[in-house]
C-alpha cells in the first residue's frame, strides 16, 4: 500500500525534558510563534505553589489553569523565563513549538505501551490507506530498555516493509512514567474490563510505567507542542481501529457516503466529533503467533458500555478548549456524527488466551469484524466452530446439573421444573454421603431422571462442574434436546410471562427474535429469611426475601 502526501515517510523522535523546578515537576514548556509560553506542571501541582503577587522583574502570568490534576501556566517574556513560585523565583527555558510539522495534516494522537513496532506499523498503514491519515504523534510509554530504545528504528523499518510513504510520525519519549502510580499495568488481565475470574487472580503490583494514563495534562502539552495547526486530530490508542470509512454511525455499519473521521471533524458544526469504541477479541490466535488486528473477529453479545474518545478540528473548535481524555472541554460533539472504533484486546493485553480476557461463552462472531479482517486487513482469522444444524428440532427441554449431598431438596426442585415445562434431567454426583446418589438411582428407575457418576478426577485440570458438562455433551439426552439448561439445585427459574412456563418463554422469544438459540438468565439473590434451622417444608415457602429486582452491587445479586 502506498500513500503519498508530498513527503517521504518520516519517523522522528522527540524527548520530553521533564525536570524539577523549585520542587515542582515540569513536564515541559513550549513557546509559540507569538512569544507566548505555556508551561505544563505535573499532577500534584497546586495553584498555591505559585506566588499570586510576583515582583516586577518576574514574568506576568496571563493564565493559571488547573487541568487533570496539574497546572497549565501561560505567560511570556525572554528566556530563561523567571517564574515566581512561593518557594522563590525559578527560571524556565521553553522549547519552540513544532506545529509546522503537522500543519494542515490529518493526524492521530496515540499512546503506546509495549505494542511491537510491526503492530504499530499495521495500525498506521490501515488508517493511512482507509482513513486518509497523514501523520501521527505517538507517546511511547514503554519502560526504559532495549526494546523501547529501538522502537523508532524498528517502526521505520516496518513501515518501509509495508510500502507506506507520505506519513509523518513523531514518537515522543517522556523519559518518566506517566501512569497512575497506585494502579496495575493496563496490559495485564487484571485491568481488562471483561476478564473473568478476577476474584481468583493475584492483583499485580502497581506499575506507573504501564498503568492507565495519570498525567492528563499531556494532551494539552502535545496540542501546543505539535498539533494546534493540524487539520484534524483523532485521539486513539495504537490498539484501536476505526471502522472502515463509509460505515460511520453505528458499529453495525450505517453508510455515510465514504466520509472518513478526519473529514467529519472538519464538517462538524463545532469542530468536534465523538468516537465510541467497543472491545473485540479473537476466537483464537494461532499457536506461536503474536495477536494481529485481523484475529479479532468476536465481540461480547451482551456488551453495553463503550469507550469514549474524540476527534477535533483545532481551528474550528478553538484552541482554548482543553483537551481531556474523554472530551474536549466546553465543546459539544456534533450530535449527528458518532464514529465507532474497535479496541483489539489481544493486542492490548498480549500473550493471553481469549478466555483470559473475556468469558468465551460471551463471544460471538461479528460480520463487520470478519469483513474487516478478511478485507482491508488481509488476514485469515481462526473462526469459531460451528455445530451442525439438527435435522429435526426436538420439543423437549433438559436440565443438566451437578450435585453433592443435596438429598432433602431434590424432589421439590424436580417437581417445580417439571411443572414449568422441563421433561428431562441429567444429574452428575460425586462424593455423596447423605444418600443423594441412592435417591437419584431410585428416580432413574422410575424414569424421572438420568443419574451419572461425575467423571471428575480430584487434582485434575477440570473442576467437578466442568467435568460433568464436558461429559454431558456426548449424552443423547442433551444432544437430542430442543433446549438445554445448565443450573444448580438451589436455583429456580422464574418466568414472568403468561402462565409462567418455559413454552411460553420460548414462543415469546421466537416472536421477538426469530432464530435466536440462547437465553441469558440473570440471578436474583435470595437471603436466608431469618431461617437458621432445617425444616421439612418447601424451600419456596420458607425463603421469600430477596435483593431488589435491579441491583448493581454486589454483581451476583
Amino acid at each position: 500500500m502506498s500513500v503519498d502526501h508530498g513527503f517521504g515517510a518520516q519517523v522522528l523522535r522527540r524527548a520530553m525534558d521533564v525536570r524539577l523546578v523549585g520542587g515542582l515537576a515540569l513536564l515541559g514548556a513550549v513557546r509559540d510563534a507569538s512569544g507566548t509560553v505555556r508551561a505544563f506542571f505535573a499532577n500534584g501541582t497546586d495553584r498555591a505553589d505559585f506566588d499570586p503577587a510576583p515582583a516586577p522583574d518576574v514574568a506576568v502570568l496571563t493564565e493559571l489553569r488547573e487541568v487533570s490534576g496539574g497546572i497549565l501556566l501561560v505567560t511570556e517574556g525572554v528566556d530563561p523565563l523567571p517564574v515566581a513560585l512561593v518557594s522563590g523565583v525559578e527560571r524556565i527555558t521553553p522549547i519552540p513549538d513544532e506545529r509546522a510539522l503537522f500543519a494542515g495534516l490529518n493526524t492521530a494522537l496515540a499512546f503506546r505501551l509495549e505494542e511491537p513496532a510491526d503492530t504499530v506499523a499495521d495500525w498506521l498503514a490501515y488508517h493511512a490507506t482507509h482513513h486518509g491519515l497523514q501523520a501521527a504523534v505517538i507517546v511511547d510509554r514503554a519502560p526504559p530498555g532495549d526494546k523501547a530504545s529501538s522502537f523508532v528504528h524498528d517502526l521505520s523499518t516496518a513501515l518501509d516493509a509495508r510500502g507506506v510513504s507520505g506519513v509523518r510520525i513523531v514518537v515522543v519519549d517522556p523519559g518518566v512514567p506517566l501512569g497512575k502510580p497506585d494502579m496495575a499495568p493496563e496490559n495485564h488481565p487484571w485491568m481488562a474490563p471483561d476478564a473473568p475470574g478476577k476474584d481468583r487472580m493475584t492483583p499485580p503490583d502497581p506499575d506507573p510505567w504501564r498503568a492507565p494514563l495519570g498525567e492528563g495534562l499531556m494532551l494539552e502539552l502535545l496540542k501546543w507542542w505539535f498539533l494546534a495547526d493540524a487539520r484534524a486530530v483523532l485521539l486513539l490508542d495504537v490498539t484501536d481501529l476505526l471502522v472502515p470509512a463509509g460505515k460511520m454511525g453505528t458499529d453495525t455499519g450505517v453508510e455515510t457516503d465514504g466520509v472518513n473521521a478526519f473529514d467529519a471533524c472538519v464538517a462538524a458544526s463545532g469542530g468536534v466529533i465523538l468516537l465510541v469504541g467497543r472491545r473485540i477479541y479473537p476466537w483464537r490466535v494461532r499457536q506461536g503467533r503474536v495477536a494481529h488486528f485481523g484475529d479479532h473477529i468476536c465481540r461480547q453479545f451482551d456488551a453495553r458500555r463503550g469507550i469514549a474518545r474524540w476527534g477535533v478540528a483545532p481551528a474550528k473548535a478553538g484552541l482554548d478548549n482543553t483537551w481531556r481524555l474523554i472530551r474536549v472541554s466546553y465543546a459539544k460533539p456534533d450530535p449527528g456524527v458518532v464514529v465507532p472504533f474497535w479496541r483489539a484486546m489481544a493486542v492490548r493485553v498480549p500473550a493471553r488466551a481469549s478466555s483470559e480476557l473475556a468469558p468465551k461463552t460471551s463471544l460471538i462472531e461479528h460480520p463487520d469484524l470478519i469483513a474487516l479482517a478478511t478485507g482491508p486487513l488481509g488476514w485469515k482469522p481462526v473462526r469459531a466452530p460451528v455445530s451442525e444444524a439438527k435435522r429435526e428440532t426436538s420439543d423437549r427441554t433438559a436440565i443438566v446439573t451437578t450435585m453433592k449431598n443435596e438429598g432433602p431438596f431434590i424432589l421439590e426442585w424436580i417437581a417445580y421444573h417439571r411443572a414449568i415445562g422441563v421433561q428431562d434431567f441429567l444429574v452428575y454426583t460425586n462424593d455423596c454421603t447423605d444418600g443423594t446418589d441412592t435417591m437419584l438411582d431410585l428416580l432413574q428407575a422410575k424414569g424421572i431422571v438420568q443419574h451419572r457418576v461425575n467423571p471428575w478426577v480430584p487434582g485434575g485440570e477440570l473442576k467437578p462442574q466442568h467435568a460433568a458438562l464436558q461429559a454431558a455433551e456426548s449424552e443423547p439426552l442433551i444432544q437430542n434436546a430442543g433446549w438445554a439448561i445448565c443450573m444448580d439445585v438451589d436455583e429456580f427459574i422464574n418466568i414472568k410471562l403468561g402462565d409462567g412456563r418455559l413454552p411460553t418463554l420460548f414462543a415469546a422469544m421466537e416472536t421477538a427474535l426469530p432464530g435466536a438459540n440462547m437465553i441469558s438468565l440473570t440471578w436474583r439473590l435470595f437471603g436466608n429469611s431469618d431461617v437458621d434451622g432445617y425444616e421439612d417444608r418447601f424451600l419456596l415457602d420458607q425463603f421469600d426475601r430477596c435483593a431488589p429486582e435491579v441491583v448493581r452491587k454486589p454483581h451476583q445479586a
